[in-house]
């Protein structure tokens, strides 16, 4: 059964990329959203058995890939609660995105390649969850790289498009070049690049050193960390964050599935998969748990400013991947992976959502000219409202709460729980990302669809800027970026009527909402329980039991900081987006310093171009000018050309044509050749 789950996307991929044009949308669109669909009934008949007690681990080999000198790597497909969870979280988004995209890109003229690009990436991330050693995993790694590229710049005729997907592909670059050092590393020290025998072997060498440029470096310590490079750059940590989102610029199905529910969690599961080796190293935790935390602050505070709906729920992705990561640093790693798992439902549904209200608005992003918009598409709206109360992390303890509730609460537990300063300072940041969360989540709820329509005509355009920032267009285009690559003018439109998606689009909005309201109360006895929860992970990461006991004696204080933070950014929100709306005004003007450093996402793009684009822009100009053209070509191809010519030139100027001339020439020739023989 796994190889069927693993394959079938790929095999779909291969019929609709190939097939294209000749087999037609609709062959391609069926093919491919049967195989996914296929494969997710396939993930949960595996995942099902691991909540019930009834699974083992086990690997499945597919065939022998590597084999030179000490270097063995076999193609095998590793079947634990890990993988098990990430299966279903897959091919369960993946599934549903492609039933989505069936309604979203039903006006697109090349949806068989669309398509067999989802699919290809569905392959490529299912290879890397099922990875029993580091090379079939890096595998699966850069197969998620090539394929959020060929999908972030599917409309290749759109500049920013490009350049988007290019930014993508450059800055995980800069990850993968850390992951690929952790792994020869790894394979150095312990002589294999199976996972199990890594994970067996890693404690013996708790206080291992190796040398470096004449220091002596923690063996265990420096090896996470580069394998924790990677995952900064596929996760978008905290600088390496810059590339998602630009990201957006891809269609949205293309955001819901690569920028909120599976690319970007690889990161936090690989740190999940190598827990035992990151359990070695208490400096490489504490790295972690801080770059986790800030990368959580960042993206909350940047997420409070954006009026782009998809770009609001890329940096709340940002700033969730924060919580996992510093959950994985403080020793949460089964609390990392709830969150993971339930943050693909209502992350899925919100950007889906979006997307929802994109295609209602006529593929308008600006939140500045919505409004209203909850009695135009209703089922949209509660859609929506089911993904906000999920993030938001509403519910009563011991009653009922939404998906987020049970695993961002347990996260901010267990920083409190761990008890160490990195801890501390996590839980710090952990309520305080959470208020801030709260209230750009609900603020897209407020400016999206409540309070008069600002989408009718042009006498709402100053209005709705000015209820959003109090600055009226001064930071924005006064045209509306289209989803689609066309640009779209508001002024004097009144001809908008905004309309409910097509039933393609809302049976995923539907299913996903199921996710976001139940799947934390259903699972989280299994995720965190400190009776259940060792059996139930198996030994496929490090589960602290201690850590979860730990969890349910700390004060009651600590325990409603969440809930605190949450009813506080809701008020907040309800304050300056429905009872005063005067208050985003006097708040941006008081604060404009402020405000422009949040807006222009604290200037790390700009920071970027000074040091990196600039400079590299600067020495490729030299080599360009002075290398390749003052010194290669002038010298080299140019040269030769150019005394090939002087050549020829020269050699011209003695052949006059006349034959009086060149029996001259041999008689001078005999001469000087008789000269020379009485001579010598």
């Amino acid at each position: 059964m796994i190889k069927l789950i693993v394959f079938l996307p790929l095999l779909a991929a291969i019929v609709a990329g190939l097939g294209n044009r000749m087999i037609g949308n609709v062959a391609a669109k069926v093919v491919t959203t049967g195989a996914l669909f296929a494969a997710c009934a396939m993930s949960w008949a595996v995942f099902v058995p691991f909540l019930g007690g009834s699974a083992s681990a086990h690997v499945v080999h597919v065939l022998d890939f590597i084999q030179s000198g000490d270097l063995s790597v076999s193609w095998a497909l590793r079947v634990d609660t890990l993988t098990a969870v990430m299966l279903v979280v897959v091919t369960s988004v993946s599934s549903l995105v492609h039933l989505y995209s069936w309604g979203y890109m039903a006006e697109d003229d090349s949806q068989p390649r669309f398509f067999a690009y989802l699919s290809l990436f569905t392959f490529a991330m299912l290879m890397l969850v099922t990875a029993d050693s580091l090379v079939q995993m890096f595998f699966g790694w850069e197969g998620v790289g090539l394929a959020s590229y060929l999908l972030i710049g599917f409309w290749y005729k759109k500049p920013s498009a490009n350049a988007a997907a290019i930014k993508a592909f450059v800055v995980n670059r800069v990850g993968d070049f850390g992951f690929s050092l952790g792994i020869f590393g790894t394979f150095l020290v312990f002589g294999t690049v199976s996972i199990p025998e890594i994970l067996h072997a890693a404690p013996a060498y708790a206080h291992a050193t190796i040398g470096f440029l004449g220091y002596r470096l923690d063996l265990m310590t420096t090896l996470c960390l580069l394998l924790f490079v990677g995952a900064m750059g596929k996760s978008a940590q905290l600088g390496l964050h810059t590339w998602l989102p630009d990201a957006m610029e891809g269609p949205t199905p293309v955001s819901a599935l690569i920028h909120a529910a599976t690319m970007v969690t690889a990161g936090v599961f690989m740190v999940c998969r190598l827990s035992p080796m990151f359990e070695v190293s208490p400096t490489a935790m504490h790295v972690v748990t801080y770059v986790g935390a800030a990368t959580a602050f960042f993206a909350a505070t940047v997420g409070t400013t954006q009026t782009d709906i998809k770009r609001v729920i890329a940096y709340s992705t940002c700033s969730q991947l924060g919580y996992m990561f510093f959950a994985a640093g403080v020793g949460a790693y089964n609390a990392a992976m709830f969150h993971l798992f339930t943050h693909a439902f209502f992350k899925a549904l919100l950007f889906l959502g979006a997307g929802s209200v994109i295609h209602a608005m006529h593929h308008e992003q600006d939140m500045r000219y919505y409004g209203g918009l909850r009695k135009q598409i209703p089922f949209t709206f509660w859609a929506m409202m089911a993904g906000t109360l999920a993030i938001t992390g509403v519910g009563i303890a011991g009653i009922f709460g939404f998906a987020g509730f049970y695993s961002k609460d347990a996260i901010i537990e267990a920083t409190f729980a761990n008890g160490s300063t990195s801890g501390g300072v996590a839980f710090a940041v952990a309520v305080f990302a959470a208020l801030l969360t709260s209230f750009y989540s609900w603020r897209l709820i407020f400016l999206t669809f409540f309070g008069k329509p600002r989408w009718a005509g042009s006498e709402h355009i100053q209005h709705a800027a000015h209820d959003a920032h109090g600055h009226g267009d001064d930071h924005h285009d006064a045209h509306a970026h289209d989803d689609h690559g066309h640009g779209h003018a508001l002024e004097g439109d009144a001809g908008y009527h905004p309309h409910e998606s097509p039933i393609a689009m809302l049976i995923p909005l539907a299913l996903l909402s199921v996710g976001a309201v139940f799947a934390g109360y259903v699972f989280a006895p299994f995720f965190l329980s400190p009776e259940k929860g060792e059996a139930f992970w198996q030994g496929s990461l490090a589960f602290n039991g201690h850590l979860m006991e730990a969890m349910e004696v700390i004060p009651w204080w600590a325990k409603m900081s969440a809930t605190f933070a949450m009813l506080t950014g809701l008020l907040i929100a309800l304050w300056a987006y429905v009872w005063d709306k005067s208050v985003p005004a006097r708040f941006t003007a008081q604060f404009s310093v402020l405000y422009d450093f949040l807006l222009h996402k604290w200037y790390f793009d700009e920071l970027y171009h000074v040091l990196f684009v600039v400079p590299a822009f600067w020495l490729g100009n030299i080599f360009w000018k002075r290398g390749d053209q003052g010194l290669i070509d002038r010298f080299g191809p140019n040269g030769v050309a150019a005394l090939v010519v002087g050549t020829g030139a020269a050699a011209r100027k003695m052949q006059s044509g006349y034959l009086y001339t060149y029996a001259l020439v041999m008689l001078l020739g005999l001469a000087g050749a008789a000269t020379w023989a009485m001579v010598g």
